[in-house]
């Protein structure tokens, strides 16, 4: 059975192109640094985004966990977002593994934190406080609808962390999404990053990895820490080889997604018991609340969508009774009329109006 996958980028699928480079790819003992893959993917990783250094690593949490690790000592801060990835969706892993404190600040709807509040939440060097090292930004900012952070916004929160002789790490999951968003190359996005991760396997349709960049220091050291996490792989350059490919073809296709995010927002947000921002879709996330006046709930919105339209489609948060939808290379333009049309018909059918068709 065919599915509309809604729930995120993570479901897409590698291309024929990638099945075709993995079954092909030459590939060596990485833990030696001898496979021909990996190290190419590193160093195209690096050179697009101006740094002098990659690792290849299994996934996106694990590149942030690296990162940090790398930068932060047991004990020390970080300067986060609180509706950031690394700090809600990653298990504490920072403060599991590495005693890192988190201190968190409100993300505006932009994406951004305020400026004076990250100055303020820079500790002194009392000796009852910790000491901060570290500054994250998330870029696109899943927890603000995807939002895209720009150059300039990132240039002046690395100003502040030079001022304070601190780091800048850029959790970049989607960071393509952003170049997309704003016509600016990776590399003047994070050209004020101590560190950046991003994933392969998101929009960039790779089925496994991401890649950490930085200087030739902060890879080699945060190389070690990949090891300790047991993320020393073998030949994997059967992944790396479908990364390669991610990475030379896909970033251009991204605005596709963005065109079919727009026009799918757009078409619900002309439907009663939906709440949706349009001004909050710049990338390919879209965020809505349902009414309480709704003639469904979260769940029965959810299930009758997959079980009578073929589409998944997930509530992201029961409490502010919210739904997030990702487009993707897998859902088509035609798609879009076929996604608005299962919501006219749960949503405005005398069938949804029924009680019998609530939960």
């Amino acid at each position: 059975m065919q599915f509309i996958d809604l729930r995120s980028d993570t479901v897409t699928q590698p291309t024929p192109e990638m099945r075709e480079a993995m079954a092909n790819a030459p590939v060596g003992d990485d833990v030696y640094g001898e496979d021909p893959t990996i190290n190419q993917l590193q160093a195209e990783a690096a050179a697009l985004f101006g740094k002098e250094a990659g690792l290849f690593v299994a996934s996106g949490t694990m590149g942030n966990l690296c990162s940090v690790l790398t930068h932060c000592g047991r004990g020390d801060e970080m300067i986060i977002g609180k509706q950031s990835h690394i700090f809600r969706y990653e298990v504490g892993s920072a403060a599991a593994y590495g005693g890192v404190h988190p201190n968190t600040l409100e993300v505006r709807r932009d994406g951004t934190m305020d400026l004076t509040a990250i100055r303020d939440a820079i500790r002194s060097n009392d000796e009852h406080e910790p000491s901060t090292r570290l500054i994250c930004l998330e870029n696109t900012h899943g927890g603000a609808s995807g939002a895209p952070l720009s150059a300039e916004y990132v240039a002046q929160v690395a100003e502040i962390a030079r001022q304070h002789h601190l780091k800048l790490h850029i959790d970049g999951a989607r960071i393509f999404n952003a170049a997309a968003a704003l016509n600016t190359p990776v590399s003047e996005l994070c050209r004020h990053a101590d560190s950046v991760t991003f994933c392969l396997s998101k929009g960039l349709s790779a089925p496994v990895g991401s890649v950490i960049v930085g200087s030739r220091d902060f890879i080699r050291r945060a190389h070690k820490v990949r090891k300790s996490l047991g993320g020393g792989m073998r030949q994997a350059g059967i992944l790396a080889a479908a990364g390669l490919v991610a990475l030379r073809t896909m970033p251009q296709r991204l605005h596709e997604d963005h065109l079919k995010a727009r026009a799918l927002a757009e078409g619900l947000a002309q439907m009663s018991y939906l709440e949706l921002d349009l001004e909050s879709v710049r990338t390919n996330m879209i965020f809505f609340t349902l009414a309480q006046d709704a003639p469904v709930s979260l769940a029965a919105l959810s299930r009758r969508l997959k079980h009578e339209f073929n589409i998944l489609a997930n509530p992201y948060n029961d409490a502010r009774r919210e739904f997030r939808l990702v487009t993707h290379t897998w859902i088509k333009q035609e798609d879009v009329e076929t996604i608005l049309e299962a919501f006219r018909v749960i949503l405005l059918s005398e069938r949804a109006a029924s009680p019998a068709a609530s939960d």
